[in-house]
């Protein structure tokens, strides 16, 4: 996501470097491409001319820090500026109230609403709260039966509507057996249409009025760009919203609607959706969203995803077999398989600070998918003992383990160069660790 904007403002601040002190001249010049690089990233245009210039108000005049550069000063104000815009600080989901606690979920079709739901039920799950899901899409064919399917594979409990159940006593009846089987939260999945219209917005005025959602949620396409502003801004007008959750914003390199979104509702983005999968579901951070548009890498985020994803046994197992240079093939697979739970290999090195300037231009770094599957593949053609023993690998054995993965002599041996330099780095890292480190991996010596 942002890789257009993010690049441009790279190249806006690198020409600031060779100035001596901010000026009235040099400030108005960056300025004047941040604001080209927001237009053509899509953001709303009143909303890039009040960014514009509140930025520059603080800029001019301004003393540059003696710990920054004229570039880093101008960076700085930027970075809050961009905080500021998208909503300052993270705005959570609600969920005080009677349980089970009602959050309606609302949107177009095409939104990703219906998944949308199913992944906030992981999210809550994961949070120790007991999620339902109440799917009253009636319209859409097979709108139901895929938030029951998804429901099933995430073993969270949802109501099993009649046929001839209107969307309204589908959420009256879901709600009521929420409350009787003691759940904390209900997920209500609304009808969507293919454009806004006032049968629409009837239907989901009568349902807002009955249940009394804690929060109403839009479901809105990042892909859409100022489509995606608009709609959320006739959503509020006419039905009034909580919170707003941006779907797609793994594919939208440009980002205009999640730095118009609040500025034009003034209603926060509570999550964002970075992928297909049921745990492609964030929380919105507009201090780290800027830092990542800045090329500043996104590390407490990163963090996170690893808590969640590493197991913390093998983590501590891999830690006693990398002190004792007893690292193998198998190893080296089960770390890639960990690594590939937090998300693409793309998103996670856009979260490093200095490797997302590098991602998104023509020679930067760039991130095949594919190429840990072929790893995978040729890892698991090889036999236990192979697995185990990299010295086993004679030119037979390499033909056979390429044959059985689909892939070439080259690519074998390719892999097993790259384990031996992973190896030689992790056994570095050891011996440095024992002679000069603390805890937490904190030199003892400078």
């Amino acid at each position: 996501m942002f890789e257009n904007l993010s690049s441009k403002l790279e190249t806006v601040f690198k020409k600031l470097r060779g100035h001596g002190k901010l000026t009235q001249e040099n400030i108005q010049e960056a300025l004047k491409e941040v604001r080209m690089a927001l237009l053509e990233a899509d953001v709303n245009f009143k909303v890039v001319k009040d960014f514009i210039q509140t930025v520059e108000g603080r800029a001019i005049g301004q003393e540059v820090m003696d710990s920054l550069t004229p570039a880093q000063q101008l960076i700085k104000i930027v970075k809050e500026e961009l905080t500021s815009l998208m909503g300052g600080q993270e705005q959570g989901i609600h969920l005080s109230g009677t349980p089970p606690v009602p959050i309606m979920l609302v949107g177009l079709h095409g939104s990703g609403k219906t998944t949308t739901a199913a992944k906030l039920a992981r999210y809550l799950k994961e949070k120790k709260k007991r999620p339902y899901l109440i799917p009253a899409d009636v319209y859409r064919p097979a709108a139901i039966e895929q938030l029951q399917k998804l429901g099933e594979e995430l073993k969270v409990d949802f109501y099993r509507p009649e046929p001839s159940q209107t969307p309204l006593d589908i959420c009256v009846k879901g709600r009521e057996i929420a409350l009787k089987q003691a759940y904390d939260v209900v997920l209500i999945d609304t009808a969507g249409r293919l454009h806004m219209d006032e049968t629409l917005m009837l239907e989901l005025r009568e349902i807002k009025a009955t249940l009394k959602p804690r929060e109403v949620l839009l479901v809105a396409d990042a892909m859409t760009g100022q489509d995606a502003v608009n709609i959320a801004k006739s959503f509020n007008e006419r039905l009034g919203l909580d919170g707003i959750i941006l779907t797609k914003m793994d594919g939208d390199a440009r980002g205009g609607a999640a730095l118009s979104i609040k500025s034009v509702t003034q209603k926060p983005i509570k999550f964002i959706g970075v992928g297909e999968k049921l745990d492609a579901l964030e929380i919105f951070y507009p201090d780290r969203m800027a830092s990542r548009i800045l090329g500043m890498g996104d590390v407490l985020t990163l963090i996170e995803k690893a808590e969640t994803a590493i197991d913390e046994k093998k983590a501590i197992e891999l830690e006693k077999k990398i002190r004792k240079d007893s690292f193998t093939l198998e190893d080296f697979r089960d770390q890639l398989r960990e690594i590939r739970k937090m998300g693409s290999l793309e998103s996670i090195l856009g979260m490093i600070p200095g490797l997302s300037k590098k991602m998104g231009g023509t020679g930067g770094l760039q991130v095949d998918e594919k190429e840990i599957i072929r790893v995978e593949a040729i890892i698991n053609s090889m036999t236990p003992k192979e697995r185990g023993n990299m010295a086993l690998m004679n030119g037979s054995r390499r033909l056979r383990i390429a044959r059985g993965s689909g892939t070439t002599v080259q690519d074998v041996n390719q892999l097993l160069k790259r384990y031996t330099e992973a190896r030689k780095m992790m056994k570095r890292f050891a011996q440095m660790n024992k002679k000069g480190f603390g805890k937490g991996g904190m030199p003892l010596f400078s």
